[in-house]
C-alpha cells in the first residue's frame, strides 16, 4: 500500500523548469499541448492583467511537480466566456478561463486534476467569477474529466488559433 502525499499550491518561480519538463512529458504520451509552444515557460502563464494576473496552481505528489493549472482573465478571443455569457445574460468579464491543465502520466490515477479543478474553482467563486472552459475536440480524457466533476458542455465552436488555423474545441461551463 503507497502513502503518497499530494498537495496543491500557488506555482512560484522555482517550479517553472519542473513545470516545463512535465509538460513535454504530457506532450510526448499525450499531444497536448497540440502545438508545442516555441516558450514553454511563457506559454504556462496565460495573459492577464496588472490589476488581474492569472493565478496559476501546481500539485506535488511527494513533494515533486506531478500536475498543473490556471486560471486567467476571460479574453476576447475566448469561446467559452462569450457561450456563458450568451447563456446567462452576464458579462464575459464575469468568467474565470481554466487553462494549461495537465498531470505528468506518471502521476495519473490520483485525482491529481480533479484536485487542480477544485482549486482553481474555488478561487473564481471567491472573486466573484464564473469558471469556463474549452479544450480541443479530439482531448478525450480531459473531457471525461470535466463531466466526471460535473462540468456543463455548452457547445462545440471554432477557435481561431492563428492567422490560418481554427480548431474545434468544447466549450465547459463549471457547475453551478
Amino acid at each position: 500500500m503507497s502513502h503518497e502525499r499530494i498537495s496543491v499550491r500557488r506555482r512560484d518561480s522555482s517550479d517553472l523548469d519542473a513545470c516545463v519538463r512535465v509538460l513535454a512529458e504530457v506532450h510526448e504520451s499525450d499531444g497536448y499541448p497540440v502545438n508545442w509552444p516555441q516558450d514553454p515557460a511563457g506559454w504556462l502563464t496565460p495573459p492577464g492583467s496588472p490589476a488581474e494576473p492569472p493565478a496559476v496552481w501546481v500539485a506535488l505528489l511527494d513533494g515533486v511537480v506531478a500536475g498543473h493549472i490556471c486560471l486567467s482573465p476571460a479574453r476576447p478571443d475566448d469561446a467559452a466566456p462569450g457561450l456563458w455569457s450568451s447563456r446567462t445574460g452576464s458579462r464575459p468579464e464575469q468568467t474565470a478561463v481554466v487553462s494549461r491543465l495537465y498531470v505528468s502520466p506518471r502521476a495519473r490515477g490520483h485525482g491529481i486534476g480533479a484536485l487542480l479543478l477544485a482549486e482553481t474553482v474555488r478561487d473564481a467563486r471567491r472573486r466573484g467569477l464564473h469558471p469556463v472552459l474549452d479544450v480541443v475536440t479530439s482531448d478525450r480524457s480531459a473531457a471525461a474529466l470535466y463531466e466526471r466533476q460535473g462540468w456543463t458542455l455548452m457547445a462545440t465552436a471554432e477557435q481561431r488559433w492563428g492567422p490560418d488555423r481554427t480548431v474545434l474545441v468544447h466549450c465547459y461551463s463549471a457547475p453551478s
